[in-house]
């Protein structure tokens, strides 16, 4: 009788390459092919690693300027001005699951019923960091209320100018942040709904691109980039300085990811695990573990523009 090899065949693919292989693929598109270029394309230097459950803050600048006419001899009097600290939240590590069924897998084909809902899975997540982000940015401009000098009263954060087309709210949203960081070179990124700035698009034949779901035009009017997202209300443009956002993240590397063997790549900024049996169940599930948050440094930093005839 002829021998029979019963070992496995060198340098053969298995199951568990494949999957690894794919996890690397998802993560790769995740942040190499996308978060990377919104890292670039919002001009982000500052990405800081934190640990699950650390607060978060910006910092809201407020006071007043005195007169500077000052009689000579006398005392010139103080401006006096003050930084708070104002708690965002905590970073949180978040964690999603999703599981294909046996029946599932029987009746789509393991490709639809798992790889193809991986592929919905990042865009689900992805999604969701768009969301916090614009759920925060649409949220710090904030009028004067109460009476100054008395109980109560809060101080005006960030900056609100009108125009009566898009060109002037971007034109004034643009020279208050010149002022602001006191440099005449500051680079703006200004974020604005859609249909807001469609008509001009269309008329001026400019082209868009894109970077993790957000459509952008770098240059616009020469006045910094812009970033279109239906998160922003209509007729309403939210800006800021480039070097006033920051990137808080929890590292893949965190005890909480390497328990469950999480795959990342050199950025650490998403880990995933996809594609392993819950026998119990008679299900092939996949994890995603990732903590993400765009803030911005100084929120008085921030100009909120609003056309008027919109």
């Amino acid at each position: 009788m002829a021998n029979v090899v019963t070992t496995p065949e060198t340098n053969v693919i298995t199951t568990q390459q494949m999957s690894k292989a794919r996890e690397i693929d998802f993560v790769r598109r995740f942040t190499g092919a996308s978060l990377q270029k919104l890292i670039e394309v919002l001009g982000v230097t500052r990405k800081i690693p934190m640990i699950d459950g650390t607060k978060l803050y910006y910092y809201v600048t407020t006071g007043t300027l005195q007169s500077g006419i000052v009689p000579e001899g006398e005392i010139i009097p103080l401006s006096q001005y003050k930084r708070d600290k104002v708690p965002v939240g905590d970073i949180t590590l978040k964690k999603w699951r999703k599981a294909a069924t046996a029946e599932a897998i029987l009746k789509s084909g393991y490709d639809e019923a798992v790889r193809e809902t991986d592929k919905k899975l990042l865009a689900d997540v992805q999604n969701g960091i768009r969301a916090d982000f614009f759920t925060y940015l649409t949220g710090i401009v904030q009028p004067a209320s109460g009476t100054e000098g008395q109980d109560g009263y809060v101080p005006a954060v960030g900056t609100a100018v009108t125009g009566s087309t898009l060109q002037a709210v971007i034109a004034k949203t643009w020279g208050n942040l010149q002022v602001l960081f006191e440099n005449d070179s500051a680079d703006i990124v200004h974020f604005i709904h859609p249909l807001t700035i469609a008509d001009y698009l269309a008329a001026a034949n400019i082209t868009a691109q894109t970077a993790f779901g957000f459509s952008y035009v770098e240059n616009f009017l020469g006045m910094g980039t812009v970033i279109m997202n239906s998160r922003v209300p209509a007729n309403a443009v939210y800006s800021t300085a480039k070097e006033n956002l920051i990137m808080y993240y929890i590292p893949v590397t965190a005890d909480a990811m390497k328990a469950f063997t999480m795959t990342a790549d050199r950025t650490g900024y998403v880990g995933i695990k996809s594609g392993y049996q819950t026998e119990e169940r008679a299900q092939i599930e996949s994890l995603v573990m990732s903590g993400i948050q765009f803030l911005v440094e100084y929120a008085n930093g921030v100009v909120k523009g609003t056309i008027a005839n919109g």
